[in-house]
């Protein structure tokens, strides 16, 4: 995968879509930014953000990624291998459903994936050096280039959907004490179960990651 940096840029997330449907980008592709103005989050919320902090979109091809993935889950599926690379280097950092990390109960960082032509495309942001009021900082020190490229190399091992799952499915025990929105609603976890295609049931109805 190839991989660039930007010094500054509105938003990474909406500068691929854009190259991807514009046809610019045709292989798999990621770029960082040192610092990102409007950064789109879930629920196409703004990411709040400063300079120091990780700032990653990535495009990778539906063929490069592991063929059991529910492409519906892929935000579960990125967030749980960045956490890994992050726990191997001494974090305590944990996965929410479906796409938040935390430290505790604070929130530090997000992933968020959409699908363009044969394209999976993923964003991540996290706070290293700035953290917006109720959230919280990476709990260990890491570069910006050492936490992208070490999530980009365990994502192009390929990992199985069904070996993501059987760990994510013991940490989504941590969600039940959270909540999530949806449809304008919020909406409690404390008695949502887990599918193995990573969605959920809640309140009789079958909620999916999305993005």
């Amino acid at each position: 995968m190839q991989i660039s940096c930007i010094e500054t840029i509105d938003s990474t997330h909406l500068f691929l879509c854009k190259q991807i449907k514009e046809r610019k980008i045709v292989d798999n592709f990621a770029l960082y930014a040192l610092k990102q103005t409007t950064g789109v989050g879930s629920r196409d919320n703004v990411w709040q953000s400063a300079s120091g902090n990780v700032h990653l979109s990535f495009c990778i091809k539906e063929k490069d990624v592991s063929p059991d993935l529910p492409l519906a889950s892929a935000s579960i599926y990125f967030a749980y291998l960045l956490k890994e690379f992050l726990e191997q280097k001494g974090s305590k950092i944990w996965l929410k459903w479906p796409n938040d990390l935390y430290l505790g109960s604070l929130k530090v960082g997000g992933v968020i994936s959409a699908k363009i032509a044969h394209f999976i495309v993923g964003g991540v942001g996290l706070n290293l050096q700035y953290a917006p009021q109720n959230t919280a900082l990476l709990d260990i020190d890491i570069s910006i280039e050492k936490c992208v490229k070490g999530f980009l190399e365990l994502l192009e091992e390929k990992r199985a959907w069904k070996d993501i799952f059987s760990k994510y499915m013991l940490e989504f025990e941590k969600s039940r004490d959270f909540s999530v929105h949806h449809e304008g609603k919020e909406l409690s976890l404390q008695d949502a179960f887990l599918y193995e295609d990573g969605s959920i049931l809640l309140e009789n109805k079958r909620v999916y990651s999305l993005r």
